[in-house]
């Protein structure tokens, strides 16, 4: 499976837009780190932020918006939060 930064950002996007569970994915970074081709210039990076992830099952308090946040930063993005009526 490869894994870039654009699908790194696009699964924790997913999350906190609710298209994907923590659970979910929590077994995508496990699996990642298991078995991603990841790009040499980035794969320290990703491999941290989904090494983070994938420990958020032994957590009892999950994702914080704080560490989506810096894995995104890190990443060269920057979150912004639209809010629609429900």
């Amino acid at each position: 499976m490869k894994i870039n930064r654009q699908i790194l950002v696009e699964k924790i996007k997913n999350y906190l837009n609710h298209q994907l569970s923590l659970d979910e994915l929590i077994d995508w970074a496990e699996n990642g780190l298991m078995e991603a081709d990841l790009p040499a210039k980035d794969a320290p990076k990703i491999s941290a932020a989904l090494a983070q992830i994938g420990l958020m099952n032994v957590r009892e308090f999950g994702l914080t918006w704080e560490e989506c946040d810096k894995i995104l930063h890190e990443m060269g993005y920057t979150a912004h939060i639209e809010l629609h009526p429900a």
